[in-house]
């Protein structure tokens, strides 16, 4: 088939969202939920890149209660440099921070008990509820857990499966505290407590899978429920990332993520990095059939950025791209030029979930790329960092985006 030209490629795409009153997602500037920009207090400080588990709190908060905010997007250290604005606003430069009827509020928990106060709890059971006080603990003894084991350097494999006991151990405290419930949550509805369980347990499954060989969602049917009931909820998905993108955004931002020796975890980590992606259990409500179309229409509106920060000669990855893109639209490969096979994989490995597309457009597109790339050759683009992602530095692209 031959390739198609990008005009072409325009004409195939009608994928559009309502960024300010439709579902969650991670481009909105603007949330109003059909409410007057006048009604505004809120304007919520959060990372570009939607990988802040701290932010996604907060944000999925905001989301579920349906409060009109505004949100303005702020470098993480990890890929780039601090926006003196925000330094002078919020010296530590730390994030989430939100301006609440002109008063400036840090750290997540605070965070959420000023919004309670403001504009009341989530469901009826807010952060100091005697029924979710003792599982807020629960979720720090997790973390830590999970901490142990995945971001110290282990001596020994003796080593490495004491910390992997004891996280099971703290899990199946979880396992015994959903069992509860008659429903998926941890309590009877949705709330508080899921909205707090969620960044953390999301990052778990991801990078455990990846580093550990161990699938968090697969070993445990209670938190294998609440993963798929969170599925159902419009805003968990506008804010849900992918095991790619945690798996190398993780290690920057915990001080490293050391894996173990297992055949699985290398196999793991084969599939996390080269596909097939489809399948993997980062998610598993069912594919949207705008996917393919979304993917394209976000690839085409950053097109020259993604060509100029590509390593590859730029008219070659033009093309090379819309190989691509022909192949994702249309099911049909077409051989990109020698060479671009390197230029190809850079872009593979630097989509960002959901900042810059839905976890399944991402995978059809790393699909595309992957399938393309390989009618050429096996040469792979720049490795990802562990010690930052400065290649994922937001000013190459337009921060309104």
């Amino acid at each position: 088939m031959s390739v198609l030209t990008w005009t072409e490629l325009e004409s195939l795409t009608h994928f559009t969202i309502d960024r300010v009153n439709g579902p969650t997602n991670a481009q909105s500037n603007l949330r109003l939920f059909g409410h007057s920009e006048s009604d505004v207090r809120v304007t919520l400080y959060r990372d570009h890149h939607a990988w802040c588990p701290y932010c996604q709190k907060v944000w999925l908060w905001l989301e579920e209660k349906q409060i009109p905010y505004r949100i303005r997007k702020v470098t993480m250290f990890c890929y780039g440099k601090k926006e003196q604005w925000y330094k002078e606003k919020v010296r530590s430069g730390m994030l989430p921070a939100i301006e609440l009827d002109g008063q400036l509020i840090t750290e997540s928990d605070d965070i959420l008990m000023a919004l309670e106060q403001a504009f009341g709890p989530l469901n009826g059971a807010g952060m100091e509820d005697s029924q979710v006080i003792p599982l807020r603990r629960l979720e720090r003894l997790l973390f830590r857990a999970w901490c142990s084991w995945l971001c110290y350097p282990r001596r020994s494999p003796r080593d490495d499966q004491r910390h992997k006991e004891k996280f099971i151990s703290v899990v199946a405290d979880v396992e015994q505290a959903l069992s509860r419930m008659p429903g998926p949550y941890f309590l009877e509805d949705f709330g508080t407590v899921d909205i707090i369980f969620t960044p953390y347990v999301e990052r778990m499954n991801a990078s455990l899978y990846y580093y550990k060989g161990y699938c968090l969602r697969k070993e445990n049917p209670h938190f294998s429920n609440w993963f798929d009931a969170m599925e159902t909820r419009p805003t968990y998905r506008g804010t849900q990332s992918d095991f790619h993108t945690h798996a190398h955004d993780l290690p920057p931002q915990m001080g490293g993520c050391y894996p173990n020796e297992e055949l699985e975890t290398q196999e793991n980590q084969k599939r996390v990095d080269s596909g097939p992606w489809l399948g993997l259990p980062d998610v598993t409500y069912p594919e949207p059939e705008t996917s393919r179309e979304e993917a394209l229409h976000r690839v085409l509106k950053h097109r020259q950025n993604i060509i100029q920060v590509n390593p590859a000669d730029d008219r070659l990855f033009d093309e090379a791209l819309r190989c691509a893109l022909t192949y994702l639209i249309k099911g049909e490969k077409c051989p990109p030029p020698s060479g671009s096979d390197i230029g190809l994989r850079y872009l593979r490995d630097r989509i960002s979930v959901p900042r810059d597309m839905s976890i399944y457009a991402a995978k059809r597109l790393r699909e595309a790329l992957e399938s393309t790339a390989a009618l050429v050759g096996d040469g792979e683009g720049t490795p990802l960092s562990v010690r930052d992602r400065r290649d994922q530095d937001p000013t190459q692209f337009n921060p309104t985006s």
